[in-house]
């Protein structure tokens, strides 16, 4: 890709950042809706869960077949026809008339998502060579997580109170056209040097796992441990999960590019994402829960009360993108596993519920906390690889964000229900806030754990081990060049933590 001026490297990083806000305000606004989509639709937390999850699942299972597709034929067509297929899919998640049809419209609306993030993320990479200036950039695109958490519960409490929620899905229509305007305008065209083939049996079994796992969690609480379904589910994970890693170290081009996994670095970001997601996804769903059908608030004050942790990712996003750029990713990290797991210590040990200041303050330490954590996940997961894989490494580290996302409404949610069909809270009005504190202990005490692993994580991938570690994973790329390509590693991203002192 030839070099770009400096003014068209950040529109680029606009447009892909557009792509961010679409997903990122779309999930956000939701959470802020679900409880009035619940009534609404007659259905049960399950169903709740589903509308999330099956987003979710389908964006986890095509993000590496996205990434890897768009380092063949293209980043930027795959970008935009993943543009088209979510502004679609939006138009009808609006008009579904019932839960399975918006699962279904959910499902189509994935698709389209999964060809946006990873390979906006692989387009930056390939865009912004220097390592501070990437670092800086990718401190931004985490920003815009900031700016969706901060903008969707008050626009989603907005659109929910005046028109319904169905309209929570037409914001993404205007921002849908523009980005497809501006990307044609303006994002150049890039692929990596040696293409990838397609992996189908890779991909049937990333789908049997993924689903297998996330279905027996959620439908765990209502059919119970002791019939067939179950056992069935985890039967199926654990022969996909062995037939995949089998498999797939046997391919020339796999979906799941297990090399990437040797460097140290690179598996405690995937793990990292996975936590921090599985917490944001949690803490939100749990809030939702609580601000609407415990307190009573309407759907706009329960997005106002979510400002303090929306607002204090919006403003560490950026300065753990400097901070990254300047001196490595452990102080983020470190500072990030406190605060989160703070955060879950003080709702699940010292009932934050209970009183306003406490409450506001698990949700300071929240915001803090996932504000910095999203910038050394990124940069670690694509630093120390070679472009050409940019792709497919930025499709993993996406993949394990939606893992996270999809785990933590299932496991979490599943748990809130677990206390709900016991007895010991409500969901109709009837609890109190020590009633759902008490059923939403469990939960909390998984969020303080996923902040726990961040941490400790935080320390032992930042190590000179975990360095060499980066290094010895980086040559095992080396190929020799066919005629007329460069060698696969001609092109390497500086490994995490390098650049300008």
């Amino acid at each position: 890709m030839p070099e770009l001026s400096q003014r068209r490297r950040l529109l680029v990083l606009a447009v892909c950042c557009m792509s961010l806000l679409l997903v990122s305000l779309d999930n956000t606004v939701l959470n802020v809706a679900l409880p009035v989509m619940r009534r609404d639709l007659d259905t049960s937390v399950s169903g709740m869960q589903w509308t999330i999850d099956a987003y979710a699942l389908v964006l986890a299972s095509l993000l590496m077949l996205s990434g890897s597709t768009a380092d063949r034929i293209g980043r930027k067509r795959v970008f935009q026809l993943g543009l088209v297929i979510f502004t679609v899919g939006s138009g009808l998640c609006s008009l579904a008339p019932n839960l399975e049809l918006l699962v279904v419209f959910r499902m189509v609306q994935a698709v389209g998502g999964s060809m946006l993030n990873p390979v906006a993320m692989s387009i930056i990479t390939n865009t912004f060579t220097d390592p501070r200036e990437r670092a800086r950039a990718i401190g931004v695109w985490g920003g815009v997580v900031g700016i969706s958490m901060a903008a969707g519960p008050v626009i989603g409490g907005v659109l929910v109170e005046s028109v319904g929620w169905r309209s929570i899905f037409w914001v993404n229509l205007p921002v849908g056209i523009l980005a497809m305007a501006l990307t044609a305008r303006y994002v150049p065209e890039s692929q990596a040097p040696r293409p990838r083939r397609v992996d189908v049996v890779g991909q049937l079994l990333v789908i049997a796992l993924l689903g297998s796992v996330t279905y027996a969690i959620i439908e765990a609480p209502g059919v119970g441990l002791d019939g067939p379904l179950i056992p069935i589910c985890a039967a199926i994970a654990v022969l996909a999960l062995v037939g995949l890693i089998h498999y797939e170290r046997r391919r020339v081009d796999p979906l799941i590019e297990l090399r990437f996994f040797r460097s140290v670095p690179f598996s405690g970001a995937t793990v990292n994402a996975v936590c921090a997601f599985a917490s944001l996804s949690g803490f939100l769903f749990v809030n939702a829960l609580y601000l609407q059908e415990v307190r009573g608030l309407s759907p706009l004050d329960a997005g106002l009360w979510m400002l303090p942790m929306a607002t204090m990712c919006l403003v560490f996003a950026p300065l753990s993108g400097r901070m990254v750029g300047g001196r490595g990713p452990r102080l983020p990290l470190l500072l990030a596993g406190l605060a989160m797991g703070g955060c879950g210590v003080l709702f699940a040990g010292f009932d934050a519920h209970a009183h306003n200041a406490t409450l506001i303050t698990g949700y300071v330490l929240f915001g803090i906390g996932f504000g910095l954590v999203n910038a050394p996940i990124t940069n670690t997961a694509v630093s120390g690889m070679p472009r050409a894989q940019a792709g497919v490494a930025a499709a993993v580290a996406s993949t394990s964000r939606q893992i996270g996302t999809s785990l933590g409404v299932a496991v979490i949610g599943s748990v809130l229900a677990a206390g709900i069909v016991g007895g010991v809270a409500s969901l109709h009005g009837a609890a109190s806030a020590a009633d759902f504190a008490a059923a939403s202990r469990p939960a909390w005490w998984i969020i303080a754990g996923c902040g726990g692993v961040i941490l400790l994580l935080g320390v032992l991938t930042t190590t000179p081990w975990a360095d060499r570690s980066a290094r010895r994973a980086a040559t095992l790329f080396d190929e020799p060049a066919r005629p007329g390509r460069p060698p696969a590693n001609a092109d390497m991203c500086p490994p995490p933590g390098v650049g300008p002192s």
